[in-house]
């Protein structure tokens, strides 16, 4: 399993847009194979910055997310929104925790 984050930065009169668009697909994307987690952050300092965070099984599911019609279509609607490039990583979870502070293998 790996975790993917992505920041977006939206104009402040685009914020509403791409929140209506991520609200109406939030449910296909988690429930896409694969995806195991998906969350939306929004910056305390700076409410015009975003990030997803999502966990998928593998690189390939992720993969197969971006090459499926759902994500085009919700790309194609988001992208149009930035006002600045949006930046993304791929990260591995090294040392999770449990609520009561242990590790959780």
């Amino acid at each position: 399993m790996f975790i993917r984050i992505v920041k977006m930065s939206f104009e402040e009169s685009n914020i509403e847009s791409f929140l209506k668009n991520f609200n109406a697909n939030k449910v296909a994307i988690r429930n896409f194979e694969g995806c195991n987690l998906l969350e939306l952050y929004q910056d305390k300092n700076n409410n015009s910055t975003f990030f997803t965070y999502s966990y998928w099984e593998s690189e390939s599911h992720l993969e197969a997310y971006r090459n499926s019609e759902l994500f085009k279509t919700v790309w194609a609607k988001t992208k149009k929104l930035f006002n600045n490039k949006p930046q993304a990583w791929s990260v591995d979870k090294i040392s999770p925790l449990t609520p009561e502070g242990g590790i959780d293998n």
